[in-house]
């Protein structure tokens, strides 16, 4: 079965990678729905949570650390990411559901394979209610 997975790529680096890989023809799987942000940095949590009530899993991808387009916005995400683990982890989100990955502009390759991993770590995890979302 197909599973919903909605991934938050940065401008800058990961949706540059996404791109690259299409470009490249490299496979990935199609039920992966991007959402372009500015910088992995702006990624609110409520924004995780509200992807999780519409599909079964969540990747959020940005540049390096030190390669960020304003400085330290992937700095801030990571911080972000990790208080963010912790509350899913409390309220009993399986772990891989929500992943978090760094990805260059250069690396279209590694999108495909990160997307690849994220999709199948979500297939094996059990279907959920999605909070009241959509089934």
């Amino acid at each position: 079965m197909d599973r919903k997975i909605i991934a938050f790529l940065c401008n800058w680096c990961s949706y540059a990678g996404a791109d690259l890989a299409g470009v490249s023809r490299f496979q990935y799987p199609a039920n992966l729905r991007i959402v372009r942000v500015p910088c992995s940095g702006r990624v609110d949590p409520l924004f995780i949570f509200t992807a999780l009530k519409n599909a079964d899993g969540v990747l959020v991808a940005g540049c390096h650390p030190g390669d960020c387009h304003y400085t330290s916005g992937n700095l801030v995400a990571r911080r972000k990411f990790a208080l963010t683990k912790s509350l899913l982890e409390f309220i009993g989100i399986e772990d891989g559901r929500v992943q978090f990955d760094w990805i260059s502009a250069a690396e279209g390759n590694r999108f495909a394979e990160t997307a690849t991993k994220v999709v199948e770590d979500v297939e094996k995890l059990e279907e959920w209610d999605r909070w009241g979302g959509e089934k």
